[in-house]
């Protein structure tokens, strides 16, 4: 049997794949690559696709751009419900929807749970890349307000309920961004009601959302897909053998593969995908499943 170099055995592991949770620039945030770097990575690479996630802004305008430049690569837009659109506001989901935009996540870093937990007064406490930002619109005097979408009473406020309906009109994908189990399990059965067929939950192995076996079986029951991310285990987030036992428990055919990369000290996401994809294979995951997790289900997602 030939035996690959790393390009090649690259190409073969990761042809057709799709990052659905890339950070490129532009951005506030530094970033280590552009979309038009990436796209050409994606080419390069063999994969198919990527989708940029941006904290702050809607990033479908810029896929069209980038899908016309290059059209070998299919660049997805995505919306994160955070202050800078209203937070969850439906006027910005349906003006994304118009813009072809195919992933909404709900709050990520303006969760008033995920800020609860970075923010806890502890000194010696490493804080995430976004956090500079918060810092600095706080010591502006700038008004920068958290999200829960849960009333006082644990019902789903209003706006959600709109939300959730524009997601199923224009058949997008749900993502749970930062929201804490009460809000995630609300949200993902009320979007399942509402016909929403669409739904990730989004890094399963993450510290502010870290979601046990018993918990992911039963939102995939509601037809949710378990995202785990490179950058957890890669940062020390989570041991990869707590990963790997969860995906292991929950079944292939239920779990997204992305990287969460962008960060101007790390790999491209292409590298990371495959460093990924490997490291689970080495593990004893067959390499058909680990295509199906980052081929197969992403390409489902999007409707392709």
């Amino acid at each position: 049997m030939l035996k690959y170099n790393k390009e090649e055995k690259m190409k073969d592991i990761i042809k057709g794949a799709y990052d659905l949770h890339v950070h490129s620039a532009p951005d506030i945030l530094p970033r280590k690559f552009d979309d038009l770097e990436m796209a050409q990575r994606i080419i390069d690479s063999g994969m198919a696709g990527f989708a940029a996630k941006s904290h702050y802004f809607c990033t479908a305008e810029r896929a069209k751009l980038v899908n016309k430049l290059y059209p070998d690569c299919n660049m997805v837009g995505a919306i994160s419900l955070n202050s800078s659109v209203g937070g969850i506001n439906p006027m910005a989901v349906e003006m994304a929807a118009r813009a072809g935009t195919k992933i909404v996540w709900f709050p990520t870093c303006d969760s008033k749970h995920e800020q609860s937990f970075v923010f806890n007064d502890d000194p010696n406490k490493k804080l995430p890349y976004w956090a500079s930002i918060v810092i600095q619109l706080k010591e502006d005097g700038i008004n920068y307000p958290t999200y829960r979408i849960l009333d006082e009473t644990g019902k789903l406020i209003d706006e959600v309920y709109e939300i959730l309906d524009i997601i199923a009109k224009y058949d997008m994908i749900l993502a749970t961004g930062h929201l804490s189990h009460e809000e995630t399990f609300a949200l993902v059965e009320e979007a399942s009601k509402r016909g929403v067929e669409k739904i990730i939950i989004t890094h399963v192995t993450f510290p502010t959302t870290f979601y046990d076996i018993e918990e992911q079986k039963r939102l995939i029951k509601y037809g949710a897909y378990m995202e785990h991310c490179y950058t957890t285990y890669s940062t020390n987030k989570v041991d990869f053998s707590v990963m790997y036992e969860q995906i292991k428990a929950v079944g292939t055919d239920n779990v997204i593969l992305a990287t969460d990369l962008g960060q101007s000290t790390a790999l491209y996401p292409d590298e990371g995908l495959y460093d990924f994809a490997m490291k689970l294979i080495e593990a004893g995951i067959d390499e058909s499943d680990v295509r199906d997790m980052i081929v197969k289900n992403p390409a489902d997602l999007l409707g392709l």
